[in-house]
């Protein structure tokens, strides 16, 4: 089993400036990810799709904020955004994952928006 599927975080905390979202693990591995990617990445069909390959790019984010931070039974949280995404389930195992993996996956974003010609900025 690996650390994803056993994390449980012991704190989460969302910085003042609704910028970051700090996650502490029982293990004492310790993550800030930022909301931006957070929501570009978001668990949510919206973002994900349906089916493989459906995974939508999503550009101008750069100033999104995270609103609030809801418990969904003792698995995951649902993260509201100042833009009213609000569909993502985003379960301890994810957070895990994106903490550990955030620089490859803001370079896959990075990546991608260059691809499409898209921008951070909205």
């Amino acid at each position: 089993m690996s650390n994803h599927e056993t994390a449980w975080p012991k704190e989460l905390r969302v910085s003042p400036d609704r910028r970051m979202l700090t996650v502490r693990f029982n293990d004492g591995r310790s993550y800030e990810i930022e909301a931006e990617l957070l929501r570009v990445r978001s668990p949510s069909a919206e973002v994900q799709g349906h089916a493989p390959g459906q995974r939508v790019t999503v550009g101008g984010k750069s100033e999104v904020t995270i609103s609030k931070v809801l418990p969904v039974g003792n698995y995951a949280v649902r993260l509201v955004f100042d833009d009213s995404h609000d569909t993502g389930i985003f379960t301890w195992a994810f957070l895990s994952e994106m903490g550990e993996a955030k620089e490859e996956r803001w370079a896959e974003y990075i990546a991608e928006l260059a691809d499409k010609g898209m921008s951070r900025i909205f």
